[in-house]
């Protein structure tokens, strides 16, 4: 079990470096801004639970975002966790079907929060914001599901 568990660790990190690197990539090439939606969730988050993040000014906005990236890290290592335990259960698909479905599910557990806090609202969206979002998961999606099905030795 500890074996699927930081297998599933490993890949969701790689999922998550690929992620990360195609998001980079896309501002890059289109010179776009970076999201503020993580570090805002974050914000929404704590400070509707009563635990606001300290500071003022840039200090705090600082912390944020780093609390922010550190969120999305998350949600992709454990996800990457989850989908090597359903693996190992026996559910098994090719690569070409798990990727997209693994990517399609941490969007949607990164984008529900983003909507169900107000920081955004996906139905307004545009064709290229949604392609912003959609290409990235769908490439940890790949490479998450890639990894767990090509360490996994039992079938």
């Amino acid at each position: 079990m500890f074996q699927t568990l930081a297998r599933g660790c490993a890949a969701g990190a790689a999922g998550t470096t690929a992620l990360n690197a195609v998001t980079y990539a896309d501002m890059a090439l289109r010179g776009r801004p970076t999201s503020s939606a993580p570090q805002d969730v974050v914000d929404r988050i704590t400070t509707d639970t009563g635990h606001p993040v300290p500071g003022t000014g840039d200090l705090r906005e600082n912390r944020l975002s780093g609390l922010g990236a550190l969120s999305g890290i998350a949600v992709g290592v454990v996800a990457g966790a989850a989908v090597a335990l359903v693996h190992r259960a026996g559910a098994r698909v090719p690569v070409r079907l798990g990727g997209p479905v693994t990517g399609a599910l941490v969007m949607a557990a990164t984008d529900l929060p983003i909507a169900r806090t107000g920081v955004s609202d996906p139905r307004t969206w545009s064709a290229t914001d949604w392609l912003s979002d959609v290409v990235p998961h769908v490439v940890y999606g790949l490479v998450t599901y890639g990894i767990v099905s090509a360490t996994d030795h039992r079938g």
